[in-house]
């Protein structure tokens, strides 16, 4: 890549898959087939450089959904990497999906060097819990990358948010050690922004320095916190499902959302 060349990644997240079945009223498998056509006809490689997806790849955590998104993950013409989410099962991800040659072993956590940037992709599974969590050895893990990190800006990406986003009913399931998180990031900086799922809505937050960016789901999307909601009223709002697309060069990196097709493709009726 030339000087002054711009770096572009397509980043998804909470796609929910389900290889039978609708979840809360929503095809997972004609959202994803969606997403992918829209990426591979308008994101080619080389120009595309990397998908990345931000956990909860399955909304069931079995080997049937595994096997048949992976299946469909293939037909991206483009490379794609994933991370866990709390709806993830850790020895089922890494049995079924493709993980980079320096992963951390055990964890879904890994580095990716690309043209003017590199991107460190952190596993927040705390099995068994709706929280995210990384655990010392991870956090070791990160530490020992960060300190041997160049000039080039280091991208974190992450399924749990290691800050509040405003969201009362979301945030109490952020990464429960994200303190901790962030008082390291903020020790390094090259580290310029960390992108995070979970919470199915768009926001941005600044917090120690760093730009924290959620997007949406694949899937289906949390409401707005106004007007209030909570777990028993809960209903997913009639928002189409959106993607980023993120372009490092030039001394920024620009993070946009867009919409990969109409709401009525696999929502609720």
């Amino acid at each position: 890549m030339s000087a002054g060349a711009v770096a572009r990644l397509i980043w998804l997240s909470d796609l929910h898959f389900e290889a039978e079945g609708l979840v809360l009223g929503h095809d997972p498998r004609a959202r994803l087939d969606a997403a992918i056509d829209h990426i591979n006809a308008h994101f080619p490689h080389p120009e595309t450089e990397l998908c990345l997806i931000t956990g909860d790849l399955v909304d069931t955590a079995t080997e049937a959904n595994y096997t048949e998104l992976r299946r469909r993950l293939d037909r991206l013409q483009v490379s794609w990497v994933a991370m866990t989410g709390n709806h993830d099962a850790r020895a089922l991800f890494l049995k079924h999906l493709p993980q980079p040659r320096d992963q951390q072993p055990g964890f879904a956590q890994y580095e990716v060097a690309l043209h003017g940037s590199r991107l460190i992709c952190l596993d927040s599974l705390w099995e068994g819990e709706d929280a995210g969590l990384l655990c010392p050895a991870r956090l070791g893990w990160l530490e020992a990358r960060l300190k041997v990190a160049d000039a080039r800006p280091v991208i974190i990406f992450l399924h749990h948010p290691p800050v509040d986003l405003g969201l009362p009913m979301l945030d109490p399931d952020k990464l429960r050690n994200g303190a901790d998180l962030m008082a390291l990031l903020a020790q390094f900086p090259q580290v310029s922004h960390v992108c995070c799922g979970h919470v199915h809505r768009p926001v941005a937050a600044r917090a120690g320095g760093l730009t924290v960016t959620s997007l949406r789901s694949v899937l289906y999307q949390a409401p707005a916190p106004v007007p209030a909601w909570d777990w028993d009223s809960f209903t997913p709002p009639r928002e189409a499902p959106e993607m980023g697309v993120i372009t490092v060069g030039d001394g920024q990196i620009t993070i946009r959302s867009e919409q990969f097709c109409a709401y009525e493709v696999g929502g609720a009726a």
